[in-house]
């Protein structure tokens, strides 16, 4: 997939993009539907499939107090993207220049003019220009008016909840993650770096990886049962996941952290290494043990239903998408 910086640094002329708009964080079910389409509109006519996003969250500008922490990370989100199968993305700068175009400059510059946007698909809760002004009725007599045709995708529901990244957030920060894994089509995850820890987990015969998460959701704290690989790769281990501050060893504030015991492991040295963490469910809230001993009996029993909950997700699904 071709990526670029923003509508002013296409480095070559677009051939005949159907273009999906969206911030896509998480791309979940509902932006694959999307994706889908434009993928689709595009093969029919001989054209290019192109996703237009925007970097940072247009929140992040107008509203930073109640910006939305991101899903995943923008490598992890171009990456979901070229999955389904998109030709290009464009990255588009989100500035006070760009928040203060009209719905009709947005379109005439950047749709018409620098794309040449011959089909656009949007969700139906699309709005767009200075003050949200726009929006898919806008959008569609625009459309007839320039020369592109509109697709408006309805809400995707699973099992009766709308797909959306507020509601997979909300999952998330809950734990609830296996509501997550509904709405995303696929197990939440995390992606860091693999780093040195204070050495507990070893010392107490369970070792761990504890990784410096790019993420900017958490799951909320607690011990999951999750899997891990390293980025790129293809093996992949059940996993049981800490996330917290380790109150059996610390008082008082502690800076969260995200560790992970990994079953079956060939004992590869990790760090340095980036890494996959995976979450399928939340086995328990994090707790102060009255002793180390106490703390081990209760890990070895959540590694053992971390070991049953991969069981039963490779027989149900097989093994983690990646």
């Amino acid at each position: 997939m071709d990526v670029f910086s923003g509508h002013r640094a296409l480095g070559r002329r677009l051939r005949a993009p159907a273009v999906a708009i969206g911030n896509f964080d998480g791309v979940h079910l509902g932006h694959r539907r999307l994706l889908t389409e434009i993928v689709r509109l595009s093969r029919e006519r001989g054209g290019e499939s192109v996703a237009l996003t925007f970097d940072p969250h247009p929140a992040r500008l107008l509203a930073p107090r109640f910006a939305p922490p991101l899903i995943c990370p923008p490598e992890c989100k171009l990456e979901r993207i070229a999955a389904v199968g998109v030709d290009a993305c464009v990255i588009e700068p989100f500035d006070h220049a760009l928040a203060a175009l009209s719905p009709e400059a947005f379109v005439a510059e950047v749709l018409v003019g620098a794309l040449g946007a011959r089909d656009v698909c949007v969700g139906a809760d699309f709005t767009f220009g200075k003050g949200r002004a726009g929006n898919v009725r806008v959008l569609g007599e625009l459309g007839r008016a320039s020369g592109f045709a509109l697709t408006v995708i309805p809400s995707v529901t699973v099992e009766g909840i709308v797909a959306s990244s507020t509601k997979v957030r909300e999952f998330v920060e809950e734990g609830r993650v296996e509501g997550a894994a509904l709405l995303l089509g696929r197990d939440p995850e995390l992606v860091g770096d693999v780093v040195r820890g204070a050495g507990r987990g070893r010392s107490i015969g369970v070792p761990t990886v504890n990784l410096r998460p790019q993420n900017e959701l958490l799951p909320a704290p607690g011990v999951y049962a999750g899997w891990a690989r390293e980025k790129g790769e293809s093996a992949c281990w059940d996993a049981a996941i800490n996330v917290g501050t380790n109150p059996t060893f610390t008082s008082g504030e502690a800076p969260l952290s995200v560790e992970a015991h990994l079953l079956d492991y060939p004992g590869k040295d990790l760090y340095g290494a980036r890494l996959v963490l995976g979450f399928r469910r939340r086995l328990r809230a994090e707790q102060r043990f009255p002793s180390v001993e106490a703390l081990v009996a209760q890990i070895r029993q959540d590694i053992e239903a971390a070991a049953d909950e991969g069981r039963r997700a490779r027989n149900q699904h097989g093994t983690p998408a990646v």
